[in-house]
């Protein structure tokens, strides 16, 4: 059966007692003692001549069964013999069918015989790998003290190696870019050294996870061994039992105590897992066969361990139908686990017909995962291809020649988003993940080391720039107190003008100098601001001065007297100056002065070039020295165009020679004449009076 090749026992002779004797109702035909077909497997169990013990009884491969273990109840001292069914006639066909149901078997069994020595072995699993490469060497050591302090040292081993090699990569091109800079500055290698702090708190945190994985391993080896130790009495202690002359209760007893131990020994090394189980249960089998016991307690004990181990195949059939076959597999193995060590034994007659239906159950189960991985294969084959056209784009980048900030800022906008593509295209082939891993990991390095490459040149530049900023900041606070508002405040205006032409500084001190700059300016706007609203504060004034005095001017009245009321007017145009300037937003009261102004000339009686020209001398008080070359370009202008008025009109009386003088056409085209020369008069005593100023 392939229960019982399952649990061939290696070296079993060398535990196997001889049969002790009974009476004729109690007595085993051959049929019944377990082992007389045929002798173990030379593959599995090899043994010595001096190794057999002489007895006729050998244990037989097939009549092993695997994980059958007697139950709690205790039966009353009494055995009925049993018979072993027939054996089977083998074809090529049946032992293909075997080998195959076989081989699905022990992968469990291995798998099972894997994972007892640490209970664990799924929270690695359980534990996210983070992208490492990812990171910066300040997070590294972040994770690794995180993993080291609250995870279990057995599980991180993966984590630990994954976080070492990507710091110390890291680390290193660190090392390397300082040292070539150290070389380039004019430094000698001998003369060379290099730390960082962060390289400190890393290897304090590598080297408690070392300390603390050796004390694991210590202490696991010391507890596997002594447990391996333990279990090798019990067994002692259970072949002393067939041989021990006491009441068949008490022998049960202790054999139920032995069995309790023995659940509760603990792990031993997975290398003794099945060898040391396998002779365990040959002896409970032993017990079981030679034992005086009841048989209806035996039959009883046989129902129950049957019906358990039905309800075990139902749930591996339900497990063979179920979508998730990774999860399916894995509680598969719990389920041969508990075949193994916490049910007891069935009858035989009955033994090969559940095991078959287990088994089947089983090989179903295993080629359905044997087909995922099939299938999954060709999945990871394709997101292979999938993340071997990211690093081809990312090589590709890498190759371009970018000459400005903004360019770079972009690729590296594209490389993130590859690299994330990448890590979101799936697994790849075991085969070639470490090689793949390996040829992404070197496209972004070499990307990076051209980045670095790119931004180390602009550091010149930032350094030239910098000094720039300082010689304002310099210029700037010896302005910021400088009182002459007239001359410093263009002075400011273009040092800020020339801060904002100048490029990037160093990052780590960009906001320092800004902020420097920034008080040197304000600091002197401030002050100018201030005084400006003091003149505000006296234009103000001056407005609501203006007011009253505008208000009077509406409601004056002239004497009648022209000369006295001439000089009145002066007097009224000196007064409204002396007030003082307002607001530049109220200007326009000076307008409207201007105008009360003129219709008091218009009441004189005098003429009217002396009054434009009186009015004309009001209005140059308010010209600054721009306005007043403007004004003199201007009036050029109009002196200009008056006098070839003038001169076109002179020559238009030749075409009225022989007309009477008393032609309207001439009386015009002479007082046009008259016109003009009176208003070219007076704009030339205007000119003259700006020449004057």
């Amino acid at each position: 059966m392939l229960e019982e090749k399952d649990d061939t026992l290696p070296n079993a002779e060398d535990n196997l007692e001889s049969t002790p004797e009974h009476t004729d109702e109690t007595s085993t035909t051959p049929e019944e003692t377990p082992a007389t077909e045929e002798t173990i497997s030379a593959e599995e169990t090899p043994v010595t001549e001096e190794e057999t013990p002489a007895t006729e009884e050998t244990i037989t491969a097939e009549e092993t069964p695997v994980t059958e273990d007697v139950v709690t109840e205790e039966p009353t001292p009494e055995v009925v013999a049993e018979t072993t069914p027939e054996v089977e006639e083998v074809t090529e066909e049946s032992e293909q069918t075997i080998e195959e149901h076989q081989e699905a078997v022990n992968e469990v069994h291995e798998n099972a015989a894997e994972e007892a020595e640490d209970e664990s072995a799924n929270e690695r699993h359980e534990i996210p790998v983070l992208d490492y490469h990812a990171m910066s060497m300040e997070a590294l050591v972040t994770e690794l003290e995180k993993l080291v302090q609250n995870e279990k040292v057995q599980a991180i081993k993966d984590h630990v190696d994954g976080i070492k090699s990507e710091f110390n990569e890291k680390f290193n091109e660190v090392l390397e870019q300082s040292k070539a800079d150290f070389l380039a500055e004019g430094g000698n290698s001998i003369d060379f050294h290099f730390s960082l702090p962060v390289k400190g708190k890393f290897n304090v945190a590598y080297n408690a996870y070392r300390s603390k994985r050796n004390d694991y391993y210590k202490s696991l080896e010391k507890d596997l061994n002594a447990n391996l130790e333990r279990r090798l009495a019990l067994i002692e202690e259970l072949k002393g039992l067939l041989n021990v002359e006491e009441n068949i209760n008490n022998t049960y007893k202790h054999f139920k105590k032995i069995q309790e131990e023995w659940r509760n020994a603990g792990s031993i090394p997975k290398t003794q897992y099945n060898n040391v189980w396998r002779t365990y249960h040959h002896h409970i089998e032993r017990f079981y066969d030679f034992l005086h016991l009841n048989r209806d307690l035996r039959d009883l004990d046989f129902k129950r361990n049957y019906e358990e181990k039905q309800k075990i195949v139902a749930r591996a059939e339900e497990l063979s139908k179920e979508d998730d076959i990774i999860h399916a597999f894995r509680e598969l193995q719990n389920l041969h686990r508990l075949w193994k060590e916490d049910i007891g034994p069935v009858a035989k007659e009955l033994r090969e017909e559940i095991w078959n239906q287990f088994s089947a159950a089983t090989k179903l189960i295993h080629d359905r995962r044997q087909d995922y991985f099939k299938n999954i294969d060709k999945v990871y084959e394709q997101n292979l291809i999938i993340k071997e056209e990211i690093i081809a784009k990312i090589n590709a980048i890498s190759t371009g020649n970018y000459t400005v900030h903004n360019q770079w800022q972009n690729k590296i906008k594209e490389i993130e988003k590859l690299r994330q593509e990448f890590f979101s295209a799936g697994k790849v082939p075991l085969r070639v993940n470490e090689e793949t891993w390996a040829k992404f990991k070197q496209a972004v390095r070499e990307f990076n080391a051209s980045k670095n490459t790119f931004y180390k040149s602009l550091k010149k530049e930032q350094q030239d720039n910098l000094s720039k900023k300082l010689a304002l900041i310099e210029l700037a606070e010896s302005l910021k107190d400088d009182d002459d508002f007239a001359t410093t405040t263009p002075k400011m205006k273009k040092v800020q003008a020339d801060w904002k032409k100048i490029g990037h500084v160093p990052k780590k001190i960009s906001d320092k100098i800004w902020k420097q700059f920034k008080n040197a300016c304000n600091h002197y706007f401030d002050k100018l601001h201030a005084q400006k609203n003091e003149a505000n504060k006296e234009e103000s004034e001056a407005l609501e001065k203006k007011k009253t005095f505008l208000d009077a001017m509406e409601t004056f009245e002239l004497s009648g007297d022209t000369k006295q009321d001439i000089e009145t007017i002066k007097e009224k145009i000196s007064e409204w100056k002396s007030i003082g300037r307002v607001p530049f937003s109220k200007k326009n009261i000076d307008n409207k002065f201007n105008k009360v102004i003129d219709g008091l000339f218009n009441k004189l009686d005098i003429d009217k070039q002396e009054s434009e020209l009186i009015k004309y001398t009001n209005r140059l008080e308010n010209l600054d020295a721009d306005k007043i070359n403007s004004e003199i370009i201007f009036i050029r202008r109009k002196t200009d165009e008056i006098s070839a008025e003038i001169r076109q009109l002179e020559n238009n009386l030749q075409f009225f020679s022989n007309s009477s003088s008393n032609s309207p056409m001439l009386k015009k085209v002479h007082q046009d004449i008259d016109r003009h020369k009176k208003a070219l008069a007076t704009w030339k005593a205007k000119l003259a009076q700006l020449r004057s100023l």
